[in-house]
């Protein structure tokens, strides 16, 4: 297991439990009462520590080495029904978004989300989940394989950005990217989008237009990252927790503004303390949108979609 700075006092506290629980073991005596009283501190130190994250710390959360990626949801929430798709049709298939056609019981989803890697090797295969033109050209093409067979579309975002590369720009990033939101802005079919991890950006806004948009606890969703706000505002890195304070981009601040319709609590400690809680969450959400979301005809869907849009971001008096 592996603890972020904030969480120090956890880890001290686990192992101390742990020499406790092996003194009792290995000789005779009875630590049982030493061992209740570190537990019992042990859990008001989590509940402390959690209940009072920062923007920041969240941040760090949601970068946790252990943190369920999108294809840990994936295959968690739709099994051995998931069947991959690939390729964009035009330049090649982007390993950074991943997609394809899965099931919950009876009912059909096309899922599609960025993909990070758990390893140097895997992170490279990845491309540190930054998706090029032709990952968000392959999803846009899934996105409207689902339109033509009235299948819902889920997005899992996770994504430190767009990759920034002069190859992406060559093949024209910054179109493919507008191109999603206009064309899932007017998909005639129910979108469901979660962040379950970094949202950066338009990175993350490529796949994350939809009827209803979620953060899991432990996310963050804005148009930069802290560090790179830091760097550019006060040209260092030192700032990032300033930044982060600022750029309101924690699922409560979202909530606050009404940019997302809900939050997904995790498990106390953050989604890989319990994987399995965290899934259930996730899947729960899913099935709880679709039913408000499924029987809408094609055009109530895109005239609410469009309307929820329209309104982010206007003052009113």
């Amino acid at each position: 297991m592996e603890y972020l700075d904030f969480e120090m006092p956890i880890k001290e506290l686990q192992d101390q439990l742990e020499k406790c629980q092996i003194i009792g073991e290995e000789s005779d005596v009875d630590v049982t009462a030493t061992c209740k009283k570190i537990e019992k501190k042990l859990a008001e130190a989590r509940k402390d520590i959690y209940k009072n994250l920062t923007p920041w710390q969240r941040v760090q959360l949601s970068r946790h080495p252990n943190r369920p990626y999108t294809m840990d949801y994936i295959h968690a929430i739709f099994g051995e029904t998931f069947m991959e798709l690939h390729g964009d049709r035009n330049v090649k298939d982007d390993k950074a978004m991943v997609g394809g056609l899965g099931k919950i019981g009876n009912q059909s989803f096309m899922v599609i989300g960025q993909q990070k890697g758990y390893n140097t090797k895997t992170r490279q295969y990845r491309n540190f989940g930054m998706a090029n033109p032709e990952g968000y050209r392959k999803a846009l093409r899934l996105m409207k394989m689902a339109e033509k067979f009235r299948i819902p579309v889920v997005t899992l975002l996770d994504t430190p950005g767009a990759y920034p590369g002069l190859e992406a720009e060559e093949r024209g990033q910054g179109e493919a990217i507008a191109r999603n939101i206009f064309e899932m802005t007017r998909l005639k079919t129910p979108i469901i989008a979660i962040v379950i991890g970094e949202g950066a950006s338009g990175g993350a806004l490529g796949i994350g237009v939809g009827d209803r948009v979620y953060m899991m606890e432990n996310t963050w969703y804005t148009v930069i990252s802290p560090e790179s706000c830091s760097s550019i505002l006060w040209r260092s890195w030192e700032f990032k927790e300033q930044a982060a304070d600022a750029l309101k981009l924690t699922g409560a601040d979202m909530k606050k503004l009404n940019l997302i319709d809900s939050i997904i609590k995790e498990p106390i400690g953050g989604a890989h303390t319990d994987r399995e809680g965290a899934f259930k969450a996730v899947e729960t959400q899913i099935l709880e949108a679709f039913d408000e979301l499924k029987d809408l005809s094609d055009a109530d869907l895109v005239t609410k979609r469009m309307n929820k849009y329209s309104e982010m971001g206007v003052y009113k008096e």
